[in-house]
């Protein structure tokens, strides 16, 4: 079984991609966006991608395109190339896991976000999960990491079982997931491997929380985290069921303020 879910992680709302602001020359998942959150109070979400050099980049996107201008995936580069591939609106290049883990050294909750590395929610990963097995061995702090793919979770849990771990969970739909099989969405949108895999909690579509399925889940106690609120109403909506929400362009509101 996976550690319980420290409960920072349901009392400081989380920052997705951490508190980026491209207007404030802070990009998505970038350090000057881990950096605002943390002097503003909230916890931090995350992402990581591969690099060719198997090390946990904390990047969102598959294509470098979007969020550097630069083209090609980001599993075809190096760190220390990419660590000069500026973000795009930054004056930083993309950093790594245990960059970020250093610059937070536990003082917020931090919430790692595994994508995907099969391509179809699949068994196809292993050396990412490792990665960032090794980089949070020893971290001292409120850490939990996710991932949309049970695989993944697994293969995390298999090198890092004393750390939280939990699900990203959604409806799946295809337009988000048009590479991965009907069968297989339809299936993982009910949650079927959280006991299997011995997870702690989920983070779940903000669209779809009225699913029975969350509903059962929070019966059981299990925490549930939500994504993405993008204001103070929808905000509201999810915390009806939601116990944490992860936000992004507005000030959620925190309880010490």
């Amino acid at each position: 079984m996976s550690p319980p879910l420290d409960p920072s992680f349901v009392k400081m709302p989380l920052a997705h991609r951490a508190l980026h602001d491209v207007a404030a020359g802070r990009p998505e998942n970038s350090r000057a966006a881990v950096q605002a959150a943390i002097d503003a109070g909230y916890g931090i979400e995350i992402d990581v991608q591969r690099s060719t050099d198997d090390r946990a980049m904390v990047f969102h996107d598959y294509d470098l395109k979007r969020l550097t201008g630069q083209s090609g995936p980001i599993q075809q580069r190096k760190s220390e190339e990419l660590a000069l591939v500026e973000l795009t609106g930054g004056s930083e290049g993309v950093p790594t896991l245990r960059e970020v883990l250093a610059l937070v050294d536990g003082r917020v909750p931090l919430l790692v976000e595994i994508k995907d590395q099969d391509g179809a929610l699949g068994p196809n990963v292993g050396p990412l999960e490792r990665s960032v097995a090794e980089d949070v061995s020893g971290y001292v702090g409120p850490l939990a990491v996710m991932s949309f793919n049970p695989e993944s979770v697994r293969a995390f849990a298999a090198h890092a079982p004393d750390v939280t771990r939990g699900l990203t969970t959604g409806a799946f739909r295809f337009v988000n997931w048009g590479l991965v099989p009907k069968a297989r969405r339809a299936a993982l949108r009910e949650i079927p491997d959280f006991d299997d895999l011995g997870c702690a909690f989920i983070s779940h579509d903000t669209r779809d929380l009225g699913r029975a399925r969350v509903a059962e889940l929070k019966t059981q106690g299990v925490p549930i985290l939500c994504w993405t609120t993008r204001s103070e109403t929808e905000e509201r909506a999810a915390r009806v069921v939601a116990d944490n929400v992860t936000f992004e362009g507005y000030a959620a509101a925190r309880p010490d303020a």
